[in-house]
């Protein structure tokens, strides 16, 4: 008899990947029958995963019709206050806990994005990357948990805000001053740093939507 709860896991994984990698974004439809063709998966578990995604305010209704949700200004901002303390406290928590191999392996990842700093949809992938590997230095489980949850918010963002001109080479060489601190063991700089890392992606983000709106007025 086929497992039905890892058919439903299975359906809302793969729905939620497609939103987080951007293969949806904010106010596509979602359709069951489409859904259930792409992903090979039967469309009850589509269904079940459509509505667990709309529980968690993923997704939102219009009409008749599910699509990606999207934030509006001020819960962008509340996601944002809700990040800014919970990064710091990882890469502050990663100081004091990381291991030497943790540690060379976000040296490696700063190495490899400074190539990227010309091309904003790769640095966003490898972006998250670095943030996660942060979270996971700080060997705490909970933290982690809390930060997933948070990033599973953040792919509701139709932009990334390493597209703002001049952001995505100050961003690299942030994620270096992270790094370093982690790396000396300074968990008040690292968390310092990380904080003033997301405080600046927030404005750099902010700019982004006032100047598209700004051109939506012409």
């Amino acid at each position: 008899m086929p497992d039905t709860r890892a058919g439903q896991t299975d359906a809302y994984q793969l729905i939620l990947g497609a939103i987080d990698s951007g293969s949806y974004r904010p106010g596509d439809r979602l359709v069951e029958s489409e859904l259930a063709e792409r992903f090979g998966v039967s469309r009850t578990p589509i269904r079940e995963a459509l509505q667990r995604l709309e529980t968690q305010s993923l997704l939102a209704r219009d009409g008749r019709s599910l699509v990606v949700a999207s934030l509006d200004h001020n819960q962008m901002a509340e996601l944002y206050v809700v990040r800014s303390e919970l990064e710091a406290l990882a890469a502050r928590l990663a100081a004091r806990h990381a291991t030497e191999e943790e540690v060379r392996l976000l040296q490696q990842m700063v190495d490899e994005d400074r190539a990227l700093v010309d091309d904003p949809g790769a640095l966003a992938r490898t972006n998250r990357r670095f943030h996660r590997q942060v979270h996971l230095a700080s060997h705490n489980r909970y933290l982690v948990q809390q930060l997933d949850l948070v990033y599973r918010s953040m792919a509701l963002m139709a932009t990334t805000s390493l597209a703002a001109e001049g952001r995505s080479a100050v961003a690299v060489e942030e994620h270096a001053s992270v790094v370093d601190a982690i790396a000396h063991g300074d968990g008040a700089a690292a968390y310092d740093v990380l904080k003033g890392h997301i405080s600046r992606a927030f404005e750099a983000r902010l700019r982004q939507d006032a100047d598209d709106a700004a051109k939506g007025d012409l």
